[in-house]
C-alpha cells in the first residue's frame, strides 16, 4: 500500500503530463512492448514462441542417436551367446584332442616297452636249453677223461646254439674270400697276399652278426694287398 501511495503521488505531481497523450495505455493489461531505461524494446512473446524456420530440435537428434545405439547394442547382445557357445565348443574339442593324444603317447610307450621286454624274454627262453647243455658238459668234463666224447658234446652244444640264433632271426655275416664291404665288414689289418687277393678278405678276426637286415656287429677282418 505504501508503494502505491508513493506512485500515485509521483504521477499526480507530474503537471506536464496529460493522460492519453504519449503515455501507453494497456487497458489494465501488462504492456508487452515498453521501453526500458536504455531505450531498447523487449518482446516477450517473440522470445517465447518458436518459428517454423528453425531446424530439428536437439531432442529429436538425440532421440535418433539413441535409437541407433539401441539397435547396435541389441545386435551385440544377440551375437554374444552364439560366440560364447562356439568358443566353449572349440575349447572342448581342443581338450578332448589333447587328452586323446596324451593317451595315445602313453599307450605307444607302454606297448614299445612291453615289446622289448617280451622280445628279450623270448630270446632268453630259447637260450635256456643251451645253458642246460653247457652245465651238463661241464659236469661231464669233471668226471670223464674221454676227450673225443667231450669234443663231440661241445660241438653239439655249439650247433644247438646257432640254431637258436637262427630261430631268433640272427645270422652270421659272411666275410672270408669276399670283397671288403664297409656296410658289413671292418678292416682291422692288411696282409701281403698277392695280386689275386688284393682287396679281398683273407682272414676273419671276429665274426659279425646281423638281426635280419640290421647289423648287430661288424665282422672284423684282414684285407689282402
Amino acid at each position: 500500500m505504501k508503494k502505491e501511495e508513493i506512485y500515485n503521488e509521483a504521477i499526480g505531481g507530474d503537471e506536464g503530463f496529460a493522460p492519453g497523450e504519449g503515455y501507453p495505455s494497456c487497458d489494465g493489461q501488462p504492456c508487452a512492448n515498453v521501453s526500458g531505461d536504455d531505450g531498447v524494446a523487449t518482446d516477450t512473446m517473440t522470445d517465447a514462441t518458436p518459428t517454423g524456420d528453425e531446424g530439428p530440435s536437439d531432442g529429436a537428434a538425440s532421440g535418433e542417436t539413441g535409437e541407433e545405439s539401441g539397435v547396435e547394442a541389441g545386435g551385440s547382445e544377440q551375437l554374444a551367446p552364439e560366440l560364447e557357445r562356439r568358443i566353449a565348443e572349440w575349447q572342448d574339442k581342443y581338450l578332448r584332442l589333447q587328452a586323446e593324444f596324451d593317451n595315445y603317447r602313453k599307450r605307444t610307450l607302454r606297448e614299445k616297452m612291453e615289446l622289448v621286454e617280451r622280445g628279450g624274454a623270448d630270446v632268453i627262453k630259447a637260450m635256456l636249453p643251451v645253458a642246460d647243455d653247457m652245465d651238463r658238459a661241464v659236469e661231464a668234463m669233471a668226471g670223464s677223461d674221454d676227450i673225443e666224447a667231450l669234443r663231440a658234446g661241445v660241438g653239439l652244444i655249439a650247433q644247438k646254439f646257432h640254431e637258436v640264433l637262427r630261430s631268433c632271426g640272427v645270422s652270421e655275416i659272411e666275410a672270408k674270400g669276399l670283397e671288403l664291404d664297409t656296410d658289413h665288414h671292418e678292416a682291422v689289418a692288411r696282409f701281403q697276399a698277392g695280386e689275386e687277393q688284393r682287396g679281398k678278405i683273407v682272414d676273419v678276426v671276429q665274426k659279425g652278426y646281423r638281426l635280419r637286415d640290421k647289423v648287430l656287429r661288424f665282422a672284423k677282418v684282414v684285407v689282402g694287398e
